[in-house]
């Protein structure tokens, strides 16, 4: 081999090792706290509050950003929103809705626990806070929770009853009944144990697995993160 293509061969690994080194070097947007925190779904207000949407934040990756969903109101409510394609963090621990050209359309920072503030030149600040902390769930009690609760899957069919109890069950955990009649979907999961986790109700099974709801209204809980068939649990 001529030493002048022997010598683009060494330059161009090198140039690949540093690459390779500095990618892991960098910590992963992933493993960003902020990051970890905006999972589930927020509601975002202008702030008069006369104009909200949910957006449902997730892991799944698209292109460079992660995916952001927005409920059918977001077009009317805010159309601010019309052209953001996903979400990432950025500097400052900012949490950015961006468009499909790299710009964000928000940029929101933490301003109190659960919290977030953005402002838009001539158009005001903006607030985003967790959907059960602005439903109120937050709030809500164990022994508001007790009693009959239906697992309602995609289809709208109701494929079992679980009562939760205020009997305590370990640790800041309360038991939890499985009725007769239910389908493998629950009863493979072997739900044992719930209790509330910051605004969510927490479902935990025998073999230590969760499921994670967070609440559309108090009487409604939707598991997160939504997989490809939502599952709620519903007030019977």
């Amino acid at each position: 081999m001529p030493r002048r293509h022997s010598a683009l061969h060494a330059l161009l690994g090198l140039a690949a090792a540093v690459a390779i080194s500095q990618a892991l070097a960098q910590p992963s947007v992933t493993s960003n706290e902020t990051f970890k925190t905006m999972i589930g779904k927020w509601e975002l207000s202008n702030a008069d509050r006369d104009r909200t949407c949910h957006l449902t934040f997730k892991t799944d990756p698209s292109g460079t950003l992660f995916k952001l969903e927005l409920d059918k109101a977001c077009p009317v409510q805010m159309p601010e929103l019309k052209d953001v394609t996903g979400w990432t963090i950025g500097g400052l621990d900012l949490v950015k809705l961006m468009d499909g050209k790299g710009k964000p359309i928000f940029e929101f920072s933490e301003v109190e626990n659960g919290m977030f503030e953005a402002q838009r030149p001539g158009e005001g600040i903006f607030f985003m806070q967790n959907a059960a902390a602005a439903s109120g769930a937050a709030s809500i009690s164990p022994d508001q929770m007790a009693g009959d609760w239906g697992v309602v899957r995609g289809t709208g069919k109701t494929v079992c009853t679980l009562t939760l109890t205020n009997t305590g069950a370990g640790s800041d955990a309360f038991a939890l009944k499985v009725k007769p009649g239910c389908e493998a979907f629950v009863t493979g999961f072997g739900p044992a144990a719930w209790y509330l986790d910051r605004g969510e109700l927490v479902l935990k099974s025998k073999a230590g697995r969760f499921w994670r709801f967070e609440a559309n209204d108090p009487t409604n809980w939707q598991r997160v993160p939504e997989g490809r068939e939502p599952v709620n649990l519903v007030r019977q």
